[in-house]
């Protein structure tokens, strides 16, 4: 069974509730009613009823039994707006009222106060935006500080072994993080991957540079993380530095790391130093291997929240919704 399948069968008839709130956009609409005839999720729409009824007539699309919300005159507006100023000193009601009114930060009010499971935008719009509003509204994980994101790749033959997943990050949000930015991706990683994968992670942070085979200040940085998150979470399975093929091809782990390590060899879950090397990874695992690339999906949040490709197709909408509603399962 292909992997989004089998996340649509565990999401599916559980009348988990997803705020799209790009109505506006054609693509949209048409992921809306997939969801709802599929039993995936009920769909609530924002923006205003003309522009909805455009894209509607547009796509020939009905949108009997979903529902719709106009976000500047929603009957929880004001209700948003004084929650949203009381979280924040020098907000004036106002001030607030304006804010909550646009799609993002209603939707994400929405999932704040438990109207909605989760929402899932930036079809129409660019990541930073969605990321702000997320902030302002759902906020951060406790202890987290660094929002980031992360891939699944499914690699269709992986030394024997038919559609592996791994968990790929940061590969869409953080250009140069901090050793303390990479260890909060770290930990937010391993999270997504025990509710995506299902089990117990084995985090890899990846450098050119197994076990002080190299140096320089990227392989500090690197080492620095993993001892915050070492530290943070004692627990995890999270080990490095590692050479990429050192943290996931067993023959090779065996002949560069020469201590015991529960993640050389075995990592599902790889933490790249920087954008430049996730975002050149994903994508050339994506083409040369003929992997899956799902995402890139937001973590860190308190709540679902995932960001679209401006360029996503409605398949991509749906898979997008899927895999952030599988979190709550």
């Amino acid at each position: 069974m292909d992997i989004v399948a089998g996340f649509r069968e565990k999401t599916r008839e559980k009348n988990f509730s997803v705020v799209l709130p790009e109505g506006r956009d054609e693509r949209v609409i048409q992921a809306a009613r997939r969801l709802k005839d599929e039993d995936i999720a009920q769909p609530i729409l924002l923006g205003r009823p003309e522009q909805i009824e455009a894209a509607r007539e547009k796509t020939g699309v009905n949108l009997d039994g979903i529902q719709t919300i106009n976000p500047k005159s929603s009957e929880k507006l004001d209700f948003y707006a004084e929650k949203y100023s009381r979280q924040r000193e020098g907000i004036s009601a106002a001030v607030a009222k304006r804010i909550v009114a646009k799609p993002l930060c209603h939707a994400g009010m929405m999932v704040a106060c438990d109207d909605a499971d989760a929402f899932v935008g930036g079809a129409a719009g660019a990541t930073a935006t969605l990321i702000q509003a997320g902030i302002l509204t759902v906020g951060l994980i406790p202890g987290i500080q660094t929002p980031s994101s992360y891939f699944l790749m499914v690699i269709p033959d992986f030394l024997g072994e038919k559609n592996k997943p791994f968990i790929y990050a940061d590969c869409a949000v953080n250009i140069d993080p901090t050793a303390e930015q990479l260890a909060d991706i770290a930990l937010t990683s391993a999270a997504s991957a025990r509710k995506i994968l299902g089990q117990e992670p084995r985090v890899a942070m990846l450098s050119f540079s197994t076990k002080g085979s190299a140096s320089g200040p990227i392989v500090d940085k690197v080492r620095k993380a993993l001892e915050i998150a070492r530290r943070r979470e004692p627990k995890l399975a999270i080990d490095g530095e590692f050479q990429a093929d050192s943290a996931i091809v067993p023959g090779v782990a065996a002949k560069k790391v020469k201590e015991t390590s529960a993640v050389a060899g075995k990592a599902d879950v790889l933490i790249f130093p920087d954008l430049n090397s996730g975002n050149i990874a994903y994508k050339l695992t994506q083409y040369m291997a003929g992997a899956q690339a799902i995402g890139p999906f937001l973590q860190g949040f308190a709540k679902p929240i995932t960001d679209l490709s401006r360029g996503a197709s409605v398949d991509d909408i749906v898979s997008a919704v899927i895999l952030t509603l599988v979190q709550l399962v």
